[in-house]
């Protein structure tokens, strides 16, 4: 008679690993809603050489940098952009809202 073996089926799953990753980690959307408050903070005046396109081509509501205008022009067309502005509709999860969700509330007597 012979033995069956275990299966293992969530041994060195990568996107798991590469999902938990911080290094490339995108913004949440309550500090977008923030970018997007004050953008004179998030602008880049000067080329920097290490972004994309020296910097100068932005997606503020995505906060993604693009190599130039046309690939620019091609995101705010797509899905993945339109979705993001869907979701910056709603109001931006808060400190406040938080705390009543975990039963914290203030007592006014």
């Amino acid at each position: 008679m012979s033995r069956v073996a275990r299966k293992r089926m969530h041994r060195n799953n990568r996107e798991i690993i590469r999902r938990s990753r911080t290094r490339a980690r995108v913004k949440d959307l309550d500090q977008i809603h923030d970018d997007l408050a004050n953008p004179d903070k998030v602008r880049v005046e000067h080329d920097d050489p290490d972004l994309p396109g020296g910097g100068q081509f932005y997606c503020m509501e995505c906060a993604r940098h693009f190599m130039g205008e046309p690939e620019l022009a091609i995101h705010r067309r797509g899905k993945l952009h339109k979705r993001r502005l869907t979701k910056l509709r709603a109001d931006p999860y808060t400190q406040k809202e938080a705390e009543l969700a975990a039963g914290l509330k203030t007592d006014n007597g």
